[in-house]
Formats: C-alpha cells, sequence, structure tokens
C-alpha cells in the first residue's frame, strides 16, 4: 500500500527539474516579467585547468544556432555561477577584454560602466545578465542589481562574447548551446 500511494504521490506531484554541470545546479526555467525562459544549455569556462564559473543560458525556445540566440530580440538571461575567487579587478578586466571587440561604438561606449558593477565574487556568488526588449540589458551580481544599459547593440554585444566566433572557450560556447 505504501508503494502504490509513493507512486500515485511521484505521479502527481509536479517534477522539480533542474540542469546540472561540474557540480553547479541551475532551474530548468525562468521567468522574465511574465515571459517563460528555458535553459537551452550550460557550459563550463576553465582557465589554466581551474574552473571559473558554470554559465546556463535561457531563451524562450531551445535552439542550437548562435547567430539567433545573439540576434534575436526576444527576452534572454545568462547566469554565471561562479566556481572559484575572482577580483572585481580581474572581472572587470574581463569584461573589458569581452568587450573590445564589440561590434559598434554605441556599444564600447558602455564598457566601463559594465566593469564598473563587477565585485569581487567567490564560490556560489552568480552574476545575471538579463536583456528585456525596449528595457534593456541588466546586470546584478550576488543578487543586487546594478543597473541597465539600453539598446540592441549592446545586447547583441554581450551574447556575441559568449556565442559569437572568439568565445572565452569554445567548450563554454557548445555548452551553452546545447551541444
Amino acid at each position: 500500500m505504501h508503494s502504490v500511494l509513493l507512486g500515485l504521490h511521484l505521479l502527481l506531484s509536479p517534477l522539480a527539474v533542474a540542469g546540472t554541470h561540474a557540480g553547479v545546479t541551475l532551474p530548468d526555467s525562468v521567468s522574465l516579467s511574465g515571459s517563460p525562459l528555458v535553459l537551452n544549455g550550460m557550459g563550463l569556462r576553465e582557465k589554466y585547468f581551474i574552473d571559473i564559473y558554470v554559465a546556463g543560458l535561457y531563451l524562450p525556445a531551445k535552439t542550437s544556432d548562435a547567430a539567433k540566440a545573439i540576434n534575436d530580440d526576444v527576452p534572454k538571461q545568462i547566469t554565471m555561477s561562479m566556481t572559484y575567487d575572482l577580483s572585481k579587478a580581474k572581472l572587470a578586466d574581463a569584461m573589458r577584454d569581452g568587450m573590445s571587440s564589440a561590434p559598434t561604438a554605441s556599444a564600447k561606449a558602455h564598457t566601463e560602466t559594465l566593469a564598473g558593477w563587477m565585485e569581487d565574487v567567490g564560490p556560489g556568488d552568480k552574476i545575471v545578465i538579463t536583456y528585456l526588449p525596449g528595457k534593456g540589458t541588466s546586470v546584478s551580481v550576488k543578487g543586487k542589481e546594478k543597473g541597465t544599459i539600453a539598446g540592441v547593440d549592446f545586447m547583441k554585444a554581450i551574447w556575441t562574447i559568449y556565442l559569437g566566433s572568439k568565445p572565452p572557450t569554445s567548450e563554454l560556447k557548445k555548452g551553452l548551446l546545447g551541444k
């Protein structure tokens, strides 16, 4: 009887599902201003054999097409869950380096703002980059909203850092695209 009740309970209970990669678990979906997003993929950022962070890419629908993920003017989010201690200075430099290949001057103009929003982080801390059409790209670090930069150009520049032709690592890009 107990096993029948347990089976019935499991069938009727909503399943709590999540993605896990390199020991980091992220939810399978998030909601942004009422728009549901699905976890497209997860990837590990490594440098010199050190695990730096696990990132998750959230989109309205799954895709393995990097250009679509970058260019679509839809709600989207990248969540970076840190697995290593990094100083504000190192994170700021990484953002500057990523934005150095931004395709437009208007996107590059916000590089120092983005770099200035960084903080010292450690394992378990999160950096969340969220884009909402008509609003812009918002950044939160360790649960604190840092600000929003308007414009599609800036959003595309940020997403290009992770999904473009020169991502931090090809394995990170493949993971985010679910490959």
